[in-house]
């Protein structure tokens, strides 16, 4: 081992950076005192989030540390499930989209970049993992945990809340906690014994990882603290490049690593010994390990920064966002942070669980998307060039098919001017696209084409329609109109030549069709508000392509085949090949947000309509319908209604365009009770970047986006006693459950302003310039409600 392997040089560079720093960190820590003096009357509404909810099971979320809209979420990995096995998919990675099960018993690190209660996956970037004893630069199994460097732990010794993440690993007997700004994760090891310690830079592990995703990774030592670096992956995102910079609070004793990857070319680096104490490592997989010699009880911190741009750039974030090494400040900090997000909606509940499930759909609302780009603004776009945001933070992970439908909407109201920039982001993916559109999933730019539709016009024309359009709308439209007609994505030209999207040309057709429908509807409401009367009628025409996958006979929507006839194999209850993508033809057959009068009047009426509805919830859905269905399981279906997929969660709200509003009520509670509990397993599904929680949060405070494009709000039964809404723009919009009980689901009356309401019904600007909105609660439904 060598002991003097930095240069004096080196030495008084470190001394000159941590001087800057410490003035540096002098006038960020006035700021912050200043802010905090300002914030002294928040409520500690972090105390009721659990970040374990969702973390067993179908929720996929992660229970790590983070900050609101964070670059980085820094949590534990709890196995190496590869993503295919023998060239083939394997289903078992399916459960670790998050990275960590909650029935799983071993730790194998704790990783920077993770997805919230996504579908599918990626990241899993840069996983640390601290050991003691005998160095292991293999994870080992979940079955043979001493193979590697995992660990065993317990939920006894694990903690999770807002900002902060804390676990025991038993087989080390180390105890881990984490925290992070939005750019850096900061880890504190506390060591149980003197002695050699490792710490295990894993740069081969990642999620839904497969043999050859890592591209190539390069590792620099700077100095005897810091370590610098990148890598690329062709995972999900195909061409996705992260760079780091990693900071030990103590001198590096030694470190070495391993290549697993045999280059038949190596040029003349052969001519060296890499595998020890060597600066520059580079390779497709490599592990890196750093020893320290630690005291007993001695605590060795770490600091984690992460750019899109270059190492510089995440030496930088780390510089400006933690120019210091108090753990304890910044998990502070991070939790402040936290009650600043959660205090914009104050609420009183009947049950403790209650507070718990809403303010933990809060926190898991504002997970996503997140930032992307160095605190200088600057970022890399999906062109791969370097970019600057000018006047907008820019952001990435759009799951738009999920989001589009009510956590956009969620955040025009609670988060106006993210937002806004969200739609900025949109508009910068547009400019620097070769297919000049709009983002349909995107992250660390790139374009995966993950589901269908094209969903950025929906959020882009409910930021225009609502006046939360704080940017370029005549350009966002000509972006939309763009988007809407590029005639090689996924059917579209089809859909525009003919109507609809034939089944035997295009799968999943009638979902298609119908989303194409109510996208080309909200770019009409968009054009109307900007007076583009033309681009209003084009699209309002288009619009209607849902009544061509109608089928008057059977009473659903069902694939059509390119001669125009229905497809002939159809069962209403089958996901699988009957022109549906995640919902059958029960659901998707109510996917008409945009018009619902006429689906009704197609459907046969509001009579009909109605027991129809009854039926969906009441009916049984066996077993073989879903068995192979990977993210739906029994605990997300009520009857035959599909809570834990997207495309059924307006249906409950339908019931307020026929004549018994009032059923919409006891359903809307049922769901919420049923869908949305305490407890790991939770959630009914996958929380989907916050959609399904964006659902809770309206449902709970009574009234729902069934349209986005729409400044309209269907009313149901609200899950709260009162409600407190904070508005940006200083405004407050308060929601009172006068009576509330779990009995009494029904609502009496309504009152707006001290005004009875005769339609089921709010507009968006009600809530925006504030107001009162009191529902009264009864154990029996008013059926002359709004009559």
């Amino acid at each position: 081992m060598r002991k003097n392997i930095f240069s004096p040089k080196l030495f008084m560079g470190v001394v000159l950076v941590v001087s800057a720093v410490f003035l540096h960190s002098c006038k960020k820590s006035a700021a912050r005192e200043t802010e905090n003096n300002q914030q002294l009357e928040l409520k500690d509404l972090a105390q009721y989030v659990d970040p374990m909810i969702g973390t067993a099971k179908m929720g996929h979320t992660y229970p790590g540390a983070t900050v609101p809209f964070g670059s980085v979420q820094l949590s534990p990995d709890t196995d190496t499930i590869p993503y295919a096995v023998n060239g083939q998919y394997n289903p078992d990675v399916y459960k670790y989209c998050a990275g960590y099960q909650y029935n799983d018993e071993t730790i194998v690190g704790f990783s920077h970049t993770h997805f919230s209660g996504t579908g599918h996956s990626d990241l899993g970037d840069f996983l640390i993992m601290p050991t003691t004893g005998d160095l292991k630069l293999n994870p080992g199994t979940a079955s043979d945990p001493d193979s590697g460097y995992r660990s065993r732990f317990s939920h006894d010794k694990e903690t999770a809340e807002p900002g902060y993440y804390s676990v025991l690993l038993e087989d080390y007997n180390i105890k881990a906690e984490m925290t992070a700004t939005s750019r850096v994760g900061m880890h504190q090891y506390t060591f149980p014994e003197a002695g050699k310690s490792h710490i295990i830079l894993d740069l081969v592990s990642g999620i839904y990882n497969y043999d050859d995703k890592n591209v190539w990774t390069f590792v620099r030592v700077e100095n005897d603290t810091l370590v610098t670096g990148y890598r690329q992956t062709n995972g999900w995102a195909r061409t996705r490049k992260v760079y780091f910079a990693l900071s030990f609070s103590q001198p590096i004793e030694n470190y070495g690593r391993e290549r697993y990857d045999r280059q038949p070319y190596n040029g003349f680096w052969r001519k060296y010994d890499e595998s020890e104490t060597f600066p520059e490592i580079a390779g497709e997989k490599i592990r890196m390990y750093f020893d320290f010699d630690m005291k007993q009880n001695e605590k060795l911190n770490i600091k984690l920064a992460i750019s899109p741009v270059s190492a510089e750039g995440a030496l930088q974030n780390m510089k400006d966002e933690i120019p210091h090494w108090n753990f304890d400040q910044v998990k502070k900090e991070a939790r402040q942070v936290w009650n600043e997000e959660l205090n914009k909606v104050i609420v009183e509940t009947e049950k403790p669980e209650d507070m718990v499930n809403f303010y933990t759909a809060m926190y898991h609302a504002f997970l996503g998307p997140t930032e992307y780009m160095d605190t200088d603004g600057k970022y890399r776009g999906i062109d791969m060039g370097i970019h600057q945001a000018d006047g907008f933070t820019n952001y990435t992970s759009f799951s738009l098919w999920d989001t589009y439908r009510a956590l956009h909407p969620l955040f025009n109201v609670l988060q106006p001017e993210r937002n806004a920039d969200m739609v900025e982001a949109m508009m910068a993916h547009y400019d620097q696209s070769v297919h000049s559109m709009l983002p349909v999933w995107s992250h660390y730019a790139n374009e995966n084409w993950c589901m269908i539709g094209y969903h950025s016009v929906s959020v882009i024309a409910d930021a225009i329609v609502k006046g939360n359009a704080d940017f370029d709308q005549e350009r966002a439209l000509d972006a939309m109109v763009q988007t809407a007609k590029t005639g090689y994505y996924d059917g579209l030209q089809y859909y525009m030549d003919i109507g609809y999207v034939p089944e035997d040309k295009n799968g999943a057709s009638v979902s298609k069709t119908l989303e194409y429908a109510y996208d080309d509807w909200a770019i009409a409401q968009a054009a109307k508000k900007l007076g583009k009367n033309d681009i209003f009628e084009e699209f309002m025409k288009r619009s209607e392509n849902y009544k061509n996958v109608f089928d008057p006979k059977s009473g659903f929507m069902r694939p059509k085949l390119s001669d125009g006839s229905f497809k002939k194999e159809f069962d209403a209850l089958d996901t699988h090949g009957q022109g549906f993508i995640e919902g059958n033809a029960w659901n998707y057959s109510l996917y008409v947000p945009h018009a619902p009068a006429q689906m009704i009047e197609m459907i046969g009426g509001k009579e009909k309509f109605s027991q129809h509805l009854d039926s969906l919830f009441s009916m049984n859905l066996p077993d073989k319908y879903f068995a192979n269905t990977e993210d739906i399981s029994r605990e997300g279906i009520i009857g035959n209604y599909v809570h834990g997929n997207e495309p059924s969660h307006h249906v409950a709200y339908l019931y307020n365009w026929t004549d018994t509003p009032w059923k919409s009520q006891d359903k809307i509670r049922m769901v919420l009770k049923d869908q949305y509990q305490t407890g790991a397993d939770g959630l009914g599904g996958n929380d989907d970047f916050g959609q399904m929680s964006a659902w809770y949060i309206f449902s709970s405070l009574g009234f729902y986006p069934v349209a986005p494009g729409s400044e309209d709000y269907a009313l149901g039964s609200p899950g709260v006693n009162q409600a407190t809404i904070n508005l940006e723009n200083g405004n407050t919009f308060r929601v009172i459950a006068e009576n509330q009980s779990e009995e009494n689901v029904f609502v009496e009356k309504v009152e707006l302003n001290g005004k009875k309401l005769e339609s089921p019904f709010i507009n968006h600007h009600d809530v925006m310039k504030g107001g009162e909105l009191k529902f009264y609660m009864a154990s029996t439904p008013n059926r002359e409600l709004y009559n």
